[in-house]
């Protein structure tokens, strides 16, 4: 069979042993960081962009609302006029 015999500690010739790799774990906690991060930085930016689409909504509400007091002042002016023509018209006959 062989030359010298196997000792019981000393593992098969066929078989390599490793040691487990300690940066594996430090890798693992910085990619898992890294995500969280990620994760926060993309709600934090998603409320931010719903208070700018409630804004937007809210100033073109507000223009709306302006522009129709404008229509109805111009409005209220014109039958002003109108009512002023008529009145001089008529106390002139």
């Amino acid at each position: 069979m062989g030359d010298t015999p196997l000792e019981r500690d000393d593992p098969p010739p066929h078989f390599t042993t490793t040691e487990p790799s300690r940066g594996s774990g430090v890798v693992f906690a910085l990619v898992a960081l890294a995500l969280i991060l990620a994760i926060g930085f993309f709600y934090l930016t998603n409320d931010r962009r719903d208070d700018r689409q409630a804004e937007a909504v809210t100033s073109a509400a507000q223009s709306v609302d302006d522009a129709a007091k404008l229509v109805g002042d111009a409005a209220k002016n014109a039958a002003d006029k109108l009512r002023d023509g008529n009145g001089s018209k008529a106390a002139d006959q």
